[in-house]
């Protein structure tokens, strides 16, 4: 199927083929008609398979078929997400893809100052993509106004509940006008967001593709067991392999992220570190770095790397595995986007081993052993694995990280 075939408008199609773009990801090819035709959507999709695209595209459509000739727009869409991150790249996804349209769109979000935001409130948008806090604070100020309010998205639910903003999506979701179009995304569906769903939508069509438990099949997953003080001289190791040309490591606290980065430009290597202590300045000045490769390592937070998409991401690196094994399949989601390889290595120290045995339970793969390393662990594991229970090869054929004598 090509994008052509989903009755999308010449001037979006214009934009997606200058983009590169002909065939539309399964969630796309989904949610677009149903959409495009005005029903609610129920999208269970995880990051990288191109749910921003799935409703950006006919929301754009739809506002341009409907445009009420205002001078000064009004906003006629609402798109709510958890991180500032994720709205400013669904902010810059609706410019590329509506650049031949005349509709306005505008991002919000916490952490900076407001008055650039609310001149360009004042200037009038067609769609609003925000975050709650900030869209809440706008409100109670006046500056906000969603009375004629055409399409929701509530992008990334499950992650709002993890973040503590559900009592905020709730707030709003109550301030919107009760005939609109809802279209709701999650990538995992506990019962809190299976509620939530079916209390703000109506009759929804429901879209999965790529459930939380699959991980894409072209990335290559390994596992190097190491002792946790060896961590770091592991790290250093493997970056000193040159066809490693950038990585995202994820780290599991803000203070470990810091000192991961001091660690590896001590060897003359480019990395920034994106946490919720950073400005939002740096964080994008970092992630702009990262996406234009002037940037060899971003270390990040599970939180501060949500709505991270970089094209042509090869390599992953879990300096320390989550034990919650979904937030490993989002991890690893950012590497073999778009058919291309991927690689993740995962650094696994003895009391994580059973968040590594949780991972290949969920994903029902086993990663992939690497002995012949120069910091093999020596610790015990409080729970040992039993024997057998993974393959070991070294990385890939042919190729192994560089090793210094």
């Amino acid at each position: 199927m090509l994008f052509k075939e989903l009755e999308i408008i010449d001037p979006i199609l214009a934009a997606l083929e200058k983009e590169g773009y002909s065939t539309p990801t399964p969630i796309q090819a989904q949610s677009i008609p149903h959409a495009l035709e005005g029903r609610d959507i129920l999208g269970c999709a995880q990051t990288g398979t191109g749910k921003t695209a799935a409703f950006s595209i006919p929301i754009l459509q739809t506002l341009h078929h409907n445009n009420p000739g205002n001078k000064k727009p009004i906003i006629r869409c609402l798109i709510l997400t958890p991180t500032r991150e994720l709205a400013i790249q669904i902010q810059e996804s609706m410019e590329v893809y509506g650049r031949n349209l005349s509709i306005r769109s505008g991002v919000i979000f916490g952490g900076v100052g407001q008055q650039q935001q609310t001149d360009m409130l004042r200037r009038g948008i067609d769609i609003l993509i925000a975050t709650p806090g900030r869209l809440l604070d706008l409100i109670q100020q006046g500056f906000i106004r969603l009375h004629q309010l055409d399409i929701f998205v509530l992008d990334e639910a499950d992650r709002m509940l993890d973040m503590g903003f559900i009592h905020d999506v709730k707030k709003i979701v109550q301030l919107l006008p009760k005939k609109r179009q809802t279209l709701f995304f999650s990538a995992t569906m506990p019962d809190e967001i299976q509620h939530l769903a079916y209390s703000i939508l109506n009759e929804p069509i429901k879209v999965e593709v790529n459930p939380v438990s699959s991980t894409a099949e072209k990335i290559a997953q390994y596992v190097f067991y190491v002792d946790k003080e060896n961590k770091i001289k592991l790290l250093q190791d493997v970056l000193k392999n040159e066809e490693i040309k950038n990585v995202l490591v994820f780290s599991r606290t803000k203070h470990g992220a810091d000192k991961i980065v001091k660690r590896i430009k001590q060897l003359g290597i480019s990395a920034e570190a994106i946490h919720g202590n950073k400005s939002q300045t740096a964080r994008q000045k970092a992630l702009k770095a990262f996406k234009n490769q002037d940037l060899r390592v971003l270390v990040a937070t599970d939180i501060a790397a949500r709505g991270i998409d970089v094209d042509d991401l090869q390599y992953v690196i879990n300096f320390d595995i989550p034990n919650v094994p979904e937030t490993y399949v989002h991890r690893i989601g950012r590497t073999g986007r778009a058919g291309a390889e991927g690689i993740s290595y995962s650094f696994c120290q003895a009391d994580e081993r059973s968040f590594v045995r949780a991972i290949e339970k969920l994903t029902g793969k086993k990663l992939i052993v690497v002995e012949d390393h120069d910091h093999p662990a020596l610790e015990l594991d409080p729970t040992p694995m039993p024997k057998k229970t993974v393959q070991h090869r070294r990385p890939s054929q042919g190729r192994r990280f560089a090793r210094q004598s």
